[in-house]
């Protein structure tokens, strides 16, 4: 009788031990056969600007992009780990630092061209585990999102990437259901993650919501057809804002030389709890308004062979009653009638979030229209050119502001070079409070080289 116990627990052992050694053995080739991804990017910018106080002009050069890798497979169950660098050289006298470490120059309440916003920096961007069965998928840690009004912003050298959990379900309808938990936040210039509301907010965070931290809880359904999409987004932000953002689209081939698509858009702002009885008192950072913003847009593009044509209207309501400005302090800039330079950008920096640009402003009309030509058809295999222009105004501007943007790109396998070049008449932007400042005259020249590993 002992004897037989004895064999069934040394068998029993023995599975066990055996089950353990697979599972090590199936986690160590899950390590062993994961993935290298990642790019080199050079970039160079020079901004010029012409105001009533002086002209300026700032240049930079940087190198740097990002080395992933990600495991093969365990139990459903992968690892990702991202590390960003850029890294700049021969800087001149007055440095553009809005591809090096602007926010780290914000952040210590220095001007967005100080030294300490010159230095290159490192950092483990992405660091998340994924899961994902049949309909359902995962992911927590660190890691690079794309949403409406909180985005990756991967115009610049590096993307901005948040720390927080996803979790969503697919269903067999097309329809599908995420709720997400984010509580910190890394700017595309900044060395470091930051509390996510206190990145948007800064020294003020408990003065606005009675915390010296907080987080966002985003919750989406979206349905997608065969011609049809839907999205609805609630950013939900506790005792600072809610935000909610929708949009559809719809597209239509008509042959395969011609298709074209029209999409909708709104965006709906209100602070919340303590945000909203603070900014509501006399004094407050936004002179005493609390956060009520309405906005909407709509997009038509035609895409024909080789080119594609459209044309976008936006509209930010005016209420003097309250804070009516966009709120988009994590690289959202989501508006169709978005430009590369008059979109926000630095709205995303370290305590900046109650400002607004052009499009984002309350009360202002956008009205954007763009060509796209890809000269393939031509004998010129991996060239295209996109221009756009687009007007701004608002009866509080002094004068219209007018942006005209040329892209001439080249794609060559994992290669792709962009020469940009932006022309900025009468930008405008507002203060926390209300104020708006129009700078007559900005210039902006790019060059990006991409290299994809």
């Amino acid at each position: 009788m002992k004897y037989g116990k004895f064999v069934s627990v040394s068998i029993y052992a023995a599975a066990l031990l055996c089950s353990n050694l697979h599972a090590q053995s199936a986690l160590g080739g899950a390590i062993k056969n994961g993935k290298i991804s990642g790019n080199i990017k050079y970039y160079y910018i020079n901004t010029h600007k012409e105001k009533s106080s002086g002209n300026s002009t700032a240049f930079a050069n940087s190198i740097g992009g990002q080395l992933t890798y990600t495991t093969g497979e365990w139990k459903k169950l992968k690892g990702t780990v991202t590390f960003m660098t850029t890294q700049p050289f021969a800087l001149p006298d007055n440095v553009d630092t809005s591809i090096i470490g602007r926010d780290n120059a914000v952040k210590a309440g220095q001007a967005p061209g100080d030294v300490i916003g010159q230095k290159g920096f490192s950092i483990l961007g992405e660091a998340y585990i994924s899961y994902a069965r049949g309909n359902f998928d995962f992911w927590g840690g660190r890691k690079v999102i794309k949403t409406p009004l909180i985005n990756a912003k991967v115009v610049r050298l590096l993307p901005s990437a948040v720390k927080g959990a996803h979790a969503r379900i697919k269903f067999n309808n097309g329809v599908n259901l995420g709720v997400a938990y984010i509580d910190a936040f890394k700017q595309r210039t900044s060395s470091e993650f930051e509390n996510i509301v206190k990145h948007a907010l800064g020294g003020d965070t408990k003065a606005i919501t009675g915390n010296e931290s907080g987080v966002v809880a985003p919750v989406c359904v979206s349905w997608k057809g065969e011609k049809n999409a839907i999205k609805v987004i609630d950013y939900y932000s506790p005792d600072f804002m809610n935000s909610i953002y929708a949009d559809w689209n719809y597209r239509h081939k008509h042959s395969d030389e011609l298709s074209y698509a029209f999409a909708l858009q709104t965006i709906i702002q209100d602070s919340v709890g303590n945000a909203d009885d603070n900014l509501a008192k006399a004094g407050s950072v936004t002179g005493g308004k609390a956060i009520k913003t309405r906005a909407g847009a709509a997009k038509l593009t035609v895409n024909y062979t080789s080119m594609a044509l459209s044309a976008a209207y936006s509209k930010v309501l005016k209420d003097d009653g309250y804070h009516d400005s966009l709120v988009l302090p994590w690289d959202g800039t989501p508006l169709y009638t978005n430009m590369i330079t008059a979109n926000n950008l630095f709205l995303s920096n370290y305590g900046k979030a109650l400002g607004a640009d052009s499009a984002y402003i309350g009360g202002t009309d956008g009205i954007k229209i763009a060509y796209r030509q890809d000269f393939g058809t031509f004998g010129f295999s991996g060239y295209s050119v996109t221009l756009s222009s687009a007007w701004f105004d608002n009866d509080r501007f002094a004068k219209t502001q007018n942006d005209l943007n040329a892209v001439l790109a080249y794609k060559s396998g994992p290669l792709s070079v962009e020469l940009k070049g932006i022309w900025v008449r009468n930008g405008a932007g507002a203060a926390a409070d209300g104020t708006i400042s129009q700078t007559p005259i900005l210039h902006q020249y790019r060059i990006i080289a991409n290299y994809k590993l």
